[in-house]
Parts: C-alpha cells; sequence; structure tokens
C-alpha cells in the first residue's frame, strides 16, 4: 500500500503527538508538577492511554477514529488485565523502568477509565482538529 502524502503527513502528526505526550507523562509522573497523588497517578494513566491511541493513529491513519479509539482501549484493558500474570519472565521485564512504563506492574480496576478519559481526550483532539485540516488541505 502506498502513502499518500495526506497519511505522510498525518504520521508525522501522530509521531509528534505521540513525542509531545511521552514528554508530558514523564514530567507529569515527576516531581516537577506539585499535583495531588491522585491526579498524577491517574492522570498519567490517561496520558499512557492517550499515546496508544496516537500509537494507533501513526500505525493505521485511514481507519476510523471510532475503531482507532476502540482498539486503544482494548489494548490498554488487555494491558491491565496481563498485571494480573506474574510469571518470573514478565515480571523481570515489568522491574525494569521502560518495562513498568508500558506493561506496568500491579491490576487496579480505576485504571480502565482513566485510560477511557485519555482515549476521549485524544478521539477529541482529532474531531477538534479535523476541520482546519480539511480547511488547510481545500487552501493547498
Amino acid at each position: 500500500m502506498n502513502a499518500t502524502p495526506e497519511t505522510t503527513r498525518s504520521r508525522i502528526v501522530y509521531a509528534i503527538a505521540g513525542v509531545v505526550t511521552v514528554g508530558l507523562g514523564l514530567i507529569w509522573r515527576s516531581s516537577l508538577l506539585p499535583i495531588s497523588p491522585f491526579l498524577k497517578k491517574y492522570g498519567g494513566d490517561a496520558l499512557w492511554a492517550l499515546l496508544v491511541f496516537f500509537l494507533i493513529r501513526f500505525i493505521q491513519p485511514r481507519v476510523s477514529v471510532v475503531l482507532s479509539a476502540l482498539v486503544a482501549f482494548g489494548f490498554s484493558v488487555a494491558i491491565e488485565a496481563s498485571q494480573l500474570y506474574h510469571a518470573p519472565w514478565i515480571d523481570l521485564i515489568r522491574g525494569m523502568r521502560l518495562g513498568s512504563l508500558i506493561l506496568g506492574n500491579t491490576f487496579n480496576w480505576p485504571d480502565i477509565p482513566a485510560y477511557a478519559v485519555g482515549i476521549v481526550l485524544g478521539t477529541l483532539i482529532e474531531v477538534a482538529a479535523r476541520p482546519a485540516s480539511r480547511g488547510q488541505a481545500r487552501a493547498e
């Protein structure tokens, strides 16, 4: 499948959005922001799911936003549910910083609504940005 200029532009935008989201997530979970532990925990989870949403959009920019959101939510819930599984090999991965950031360590039901918030935020960003990009495409 050949990439069109529009698809290439979209992928660049999603890559930038992903990098910005990672940066925000690292700052959010650091001690740099004076926010409550609740917001630090669940805001970080929402940003993680937002990153998943942007990654889905990066991989498949032509797929509908709704399908992207559903896949991102399903993936996020699957990663959360995987935290119920503990074997030495996966716990070793989770024990590393990157593994912990990607896979988490402990199953926690309230993470799931936080994921939904992040994915809804991504969907809203996508829908809000769409009219502007359509107008821009017409102007080109």
